[in-house]
């Protein structure tokens, strides 16, 4: 089992790791202050970087072609590296939800489709969001979705309110993939299919912005969205009727993967705060990494970041060698134990920094945000802990006493 970086992506990891330390981090506080002039439009610092990026090379790395052809486990560790600036991502356009929508219409979407919203969304012209989340229903049971899309004649008529629909906040947002009950008679598993809406349509009404604890993600956020009978033309469907969660679960099996990466990415950098604060702040005549316990939480957090990459790297390893439905169960523990993990990492990283720790003064604050609201994306944790426990129990016979 090869989890470690392979001879295919050592130069792109020597090159990504110093874009990311020269270009990126170091344009954080610039592109805070130019997000301050319009909220909802893109710094122009982040336009400079993609450029810079272009140049170099280091764009959709996260799709294969003709420059290069990563495996699942290879483009995990480039992942984790863009994990260490919460903009990073973007700017090389290996950020959700852009990264799953064009691996499913690269996969399902018809020539005229990937023709006139996946060019652009690989040249980076445009973003786009996938609409899946309810806000009347329980959405971690997918099953539960009801906003639906009806035949008429040669349309679909979609009525219905979709939450967390990031990156609709965007004005580069062209389009949704709307998540959508089509077939009422079906079993629950194939009721729902995949319509492609783009963001004019007549009857796409953002009713709000919702922030997560108090951050309100600026400039892609996070929509709720009311659709009034949206008419689009049948050519709007992705795949086939009845086929969202098959292609859903696909999407968000590699996608897992890599937000928890990332999320690995972001507590190394957080470790590297906590440790740099450590050795150069005084207290009692002492540096601070030796009071207390300072040296545990230290300590610790290496240990549980080392445990987490290698749980995320089996878990890419699976989905590579054996496909998605063998992975499942890794994927699930991974995506249970990593946002923790990093949740404790940026915790003591807070703490060690003290007041200055839940400031603007340092990404932390944000990063714990974040990642707090990564325990619910994709599927909260009970919802991963139940299919583990599922998996465990039907390891062995039924047995009666």
């Amino acid at each position: 089992m090869q989890l470690g970086i392979s001879d295919n992506i050592k130069s792109v990891v020597m090159q990504l790791r110093t874009f990311i330390n020269e270009v990126i981090i170091p344009n954080e506080v610039r592109y805070l202050s130019e997000l301050q002039d319009d909220r909802w439009q893109s710094p122009p610092v982040m336009q400079t970087m993609i450029n810079q990026a272009k140049k170099a090379g280091l764009f959709n790395l996260f799709i294969e072609s003709d420059k290069h052809q990563f495996t699942g486990v290879e483009y995990a560790h480039l992942a984790e590296l863009m994990g260490r600036s919460e903009i990073a991502a973007e700017v090389f356009n290996c950020a959700a939800p852009d990264t799953g929508n064009m691996e499913v219409l690269a996969k399902f979407g018809t020539d005229e489709q990937r023709s006139r919203y996946l060019v652009p969304l690989l040249q980076g012209d445009i973003k786009s969001g996938f609409a899946m989340t309810e806000p009347a229903v329980a959405s971690s049971d997918a099953s539960n979705i009801m906003s639906e899309a009806r035949r008429e004649g040669d349309d679909w008529v979609l009525s219905g309110e979709k939450s967390w629909v990031s990156g609709a906040g965007d004005p580069r947002c062209k389009f949704l993939i709307v998540m959508c009950q089509t077939e009422a008679g079906a079993s629950p598993e194939l009721r729902q299919s995949l319509l492609l809406i783009p963001m004019q349509s007549k009857g796409v009404e953002i009713t709000r912005m919702i922030s997560v604890f108090g951050y309100d993600d600026a400039p892609q956020g996070h929509a709720q969205i009311r659709f009034t009978q949206v008419r689009v033309p049948s050519t709007s469907l992705i795949g086939n009727t009845g086929q969202a969660f098959e292609i859903a679960q696909g999407r968000m099996g590699s996608g897992r993967i890599h937000q928890c990466m990332r999320s690995i990415g972001a507590a190394e950098r957080a470790l590297e705060l906590m440790v740099k604060r450590s050795t150069s702040r005084y207290a009692f005549g002492k540096p601070l990494s030796e009071l207390g316990g300072n040296v545990d939480v230290i300590a610790n957090s290496r240990i549980e970041i080392e445990m987490s990459r290698l749980m995320a790297l089996k878990a890419a390893w699976m989905l590579d060698q054996r496909g998605l439905h063998a992975a499942l169960g890794e994927i699930a523990q991974m995506k249970v134990v990593v946002p923790n993990m990093a949740l404790n990492v940026i915790d003591r990283a807070i703490q060690m920094h003290g007041g200055t720790g839940v400031s603007e003064d340092t990404p932390l604050a944000k990063m714990w945000a974040a990642h707090r609201a990564m325990r619910l994306s994709d599927g909260p944790d009970e919802v991963h802990r139940e299919m583990i426990s599922r998996q465990e129990i039907g390891k062995f016979p039924l047995t009666y006493v």
